[in-house]
């Protein structure tokens, strides 16, 4: 496959997440939902495992990568299921462009990076001020709304820890085998959890929620993540960024279009604040300094 295609194909796939999420939850619930496409998901990294001739180590340091993967994708993922239930696949993936800027401020915090420079700074004061555009929107809708928007912000939190996290152990395995690894970790603790407040199956699962749960588990867990990282070993930091700008705006049109999803004048200015508050803090400090 072509970069060009590679990096197509890993937008569509972000942008439909979201709807797929809330779909996979109707009629079945968030527990089961996600439980079953991490199991599926689980199952066709083994089986790539075993056909590529590898094998996971369970020696001390790879057993500290693994849960540095598998419990913030555990937390975060148990956060967006869990919000999905209250708020639009849109507004999903709007809050989840604030990931770059969390993820700034926890490296900064715990692996000492270098300091905020004022573009930044900036680009936090313009995302905080579109998370406050959609908070308040939320409360126009509805209560439950906001509730949803606390969910989202949540998974943003521990996939930034997560990032953090990941770095600051640092590994030498192929990245393939430690995801594997840590989809494990998350897999046990989704089906502790469904045991402990669930234990719920029901007797007829609606298509569309089946079908998102294999379409979550095979497009969006296995293949996104190959094609992602296949388009970030060929192209540069800054065009892999772009995606957490795009997909925003392409969520919310994919929801508005198939999910019959409104989008509100408040949604609109937050999802705007939120990309100009990436773009300064990705972007404006390096072109300060190049035309300098």
């Amino acid at each position: 496959m072509s970069v060009p295609m590679a990096y197509l194909s890993v937008i569509l796939i972000w942008s439909t997440t979201p709807l797929a999420i809330k779909w996979s939850g109707e009629g079945v619930g968030f527990l089961l939902g996600i439980s079953l496409r991490m199991i599926i998901a689980l199952a066709i990294c083994l089986i790539i495992v075993v056909l590529l001739k590898k094998k996971l180590r369970w020696d001390r340091s790879s057993c500290s990568v693994y849960l540095a993967v598998g419990i913030p994708l555990y937390a975060a993922m148990m956060c967006v299921y869990w919000g999905a239930q209250y708020i639009s696949s849109g507004l999903i993936s709007v809050v989840f462009g604030l990931t770059p800027l969390m993820t700034g401020l926890l490296a900064y915090a715990f692996l000492n990076e270098k300091a905020f420079s004022v573009n930044k700074l900036l680009g936090l004061v313009l995302g905080l001020t579109g998370l406050g555009f959609i908070f308040k929107q939320s409360l126009v809708l509805e209560d439950q709304a906001f509730l949803g928007i606390m969910g989202v912000l949540g998974a943003v939190f521990f996939h930034s820890i997560g990032t953090v996290w990941v770095k600051k152990v640092g590994f030498q395995m192929p990245v393939f085998l430690a995801t594997t690894g840590g989809i494990i970790v998350a897999v046990f603790c989704y089906l502790v959890t469904w045991f402990l407040f669930d234990r719920s199956i029901p007797n007829i699962m609606p298509d569309h929620a089946l079908l998102s749960i294999l379409y979550l588990a095979v497009i969006g867990s296995v293949l996104g993540a190959m094609l992602f990282y296949y388009a970030l070993k060929h192209l540069d930091t800054g065009k892999m960024a772009l995606l957490t700008l795009i997909t925003p705006v392409t969520a919310l049109l994919i929801g508005y279009l198939f999910n019959n999803e409104t989008v509100a004048l408040n949604t609109i200015i937050g999802t705007a604040c939120v990309m100009s508050g990436f773009i300064c803090y990705q972007w404006l400090g390096a072109c300060s300094r190049t035309t300098s």
